[in-house]
This record gives structure tokens, sequence and C-alpha cells, in this order.
């Protein structure tokens, strides 16, 4: 509960404090819906051409929730969809909410990007991604990373 009340009270002040106008570049209301394969993956069909997209803070990987009832099933459903750059198996861990942002699709009028760290066999260095539940934008695969194979 204390943890909870610490959280929201940061969001307030952090909200409070923030500029008013979005930095996020790759915001797409028009996106179209979401699909889920057999895997309960999402059906990623493009692959970004821009290094930035999902590497910078300003580009997250948009994956609108607002239709679940758990806010991280989305997150899930992406990363499970994705590869190393040879198709390697990939694992993810959530490192931190970040990054504030004005948002009208939260109650308190901000949100918070997520931060994940990939890994995979012969990586030499993990990636972080970032991750915005908030808003809707077109799914692809971030550059230097490929799709699961089935």
């Amino acid at each position: 509960m204390k943890k909870t009340a610490l959280y929201m009270a940061i969001l307030i002040v952090t909200a409070s404090c923030m500029s008013t106008k979005s930095t996020l570049k790759n915001i797409d209301d028009n996106a179209p819906a979401l699909m889920i394969s057999k895997d309960n993956t999402f059906v990623i069909t493009e692959y970004s051409k821009d290094k930035k997209y999902g590497y910078n803070q300003d580009y997250p990987i948009n994956i609108f929730y607002r239709n679940t009832k758990e806010d991280s099933i989305n997150q899930q459903r992406f990363l499970n969809a994705l590869a190393g750059p040879k198709g390697e198996k990939i694992t993810y861990t959530k490192l931190e909410s970040c990054c504030p942002f004005p948002s009208k699709r939260t109650e308190l009028g901000a949100g918070f990007l997520d931060v994940y760290e990939l890994k995979w066999d012969g990586q030499k260095k993990p990636v972080n991604l970032y991750l915005n539940i908030y808003e809707k934008g077109i799914l692809m695969v971030p550059v230097g990373l490929s799709l699961k194979k089935n």
C-alpha cells in the first residue's frame, strides 16, 4: 500500500512539473487493431528502418492496452514475438518505468514508458527497448532484431 501511495505521489509531482507537450514522435491513433497469433503473440509484419524505433524514449513502441484487462499483457505479446538478429531466443526483464509524458489516455493526464532489457546467446551487450502502453502505433520489429520462427 505504501509503495502504491509513493508511486502515485511521484506521478502527480512529475506530471505537474513536466511539459504539457509530448515529445513522442510515432503515435498513430489510426494504427490498425493489434492481431494476436495462435501462440498468443502479436502478428507483426513490418520491420522498422528507423534506428531510433524502440531504442529511444522519443520513439517508443506503442502497444496500447486499453482493450485488455491487464496492462502488461501487450508488452509480453510483443516481446514474445521477437528474436535476436539471427533468430536467437531472447529473454527480457523489465528494468524500470521512466520518462513521463502527457497523455489524454490516463486519468492523471500522464503516462510512463517501460524499459525492457533484451538478451540472447552470443550477444555482446544487452539492448534496451522503450514500450508505451498508453498510446497507439504501428507495431514493427526494431532494427537489429527479427521475428521468432514458429
